[in-house]
């Protein structure tokens, strides 16, 4: 039977280091503070909002909201963004997306100041990823990833990764990251041929297909170690991941439950990336 990578385990870990770096920018009179800027009143939004802010206020970070109507033009926009990247009190930025459809979401996202974008949402920041500089900060859920493979004590060096996807959001970031650790990296997406077997081939399986289940014990061999990113609601009403869990965890080496895995794990993340963009600042 798999060991459960929990994410728990990895997030009480991430908040003590968090908490720490908070205690250090405090002593130099520095509060780090993360601008939320929502448009309109998405019930999701809404929710993640609650939950970061919850996480912020745990750790030590301050939290400040800008709340703009649905029908907030173009330029109002673009100028409340420009205000919070002028604004030193402000350390990051998270911009809920999607935006509404009058507004053109790539020009505002690039508005924002890289060195704020705690979300990557700008060309600036995925640039960082992809060349390995430090501009701006990965995704938040790559990263989490990666957070859970160094926490279980994981070595990358050397392994073959399989990432299942190729989003900006996780797939594409997650395999610049895997081959920053030396992992030698193959990317599966919708047309791969024979994917199973490209699959069973690794030692270390990504999976952000956003498909319930679709990788099954077809996939899966002995000793790997099985990262799932999904987050769906099957045909009962319950949350369950990208993989088919009852019929890989017999199977491999550990893996990440859905609910309980990646997804405790990237607020805090988030709440890092504040804390790191106030350590550049006042570096």
């Amino acid at each position: 039977m798999a060991k459960r990578l929990l994410g728990k385990e990895v997030t009480a870990a991430l908040n003590e280091r968090i908490k720490a770096d908070v205690a250090e920018l405090e002593a130099k009179g520095v509060k780090p503070t993360l601008g939320i800027i929502r448009v309109g009143g998405n019930e999701s939004d809404i929710s993640y909002e609650r939950g970061a802010t919850k996480r912020c206020e745990t750790l030590g970070v301050a939290c400040e909201k800008i709340l703009l109507p649905a029908d907030v033009t173009q330029e109002e926009l673009l100028a409340t963004i420009n205000k919070v990247n002028k604004d030193d009190n402000i350390h990051g930025v998270l911009l809920f997306r999607p935006l509404p459809k009058h507004l053109n979401q790539s020009v505002i996202e690039n508005a924002l100041d890289p060195a704020k974008d705690v979300d990557c949402m700008t060309d600036g920041s995925m640039s960082g990823v992809f060349t390995g500089k430090n501009v701006g900060f990965p995704p938040c859920t790559p990263q989490a990833c990666m957070e859970i493979l160094d926490h279980y004590g994981i070595d990358c060096t050397g392994k073959k990764a399989v990432v299942v996807g190729r989003s900006l959001v996780v797939g594409k970031p997650a395999a610049m990251m895997l081959i920053k650790k030396n992992a030698t990296v193959t990317v599966c997406h919708t047309r791969t041929v024979d994917m199973p077997s490209v699959v069973k081939e690794a030692d270390i399986v990504i999976v952000a297909a956003g498909r319930a289940g679709v990788v099954d014990d077809t996939y899966l061999r002995e000793g790997q170690v099985v990262i799932d990113v999904g987050i769906n609601v099957n045909e009962e009403g319950k949350l369950c991941g990208d993989v088919d869990f009852e019929k890989a965890e017999p199977i491999v080496e550990a893996i990440t439950p859905v609910p309980g895995g990646v997804g405790s794990v990237t607020t805090s993340v988030l709440v890092g990336h504040v804390v790191e963009a106030a350590k550049r600042k006042f570096a």
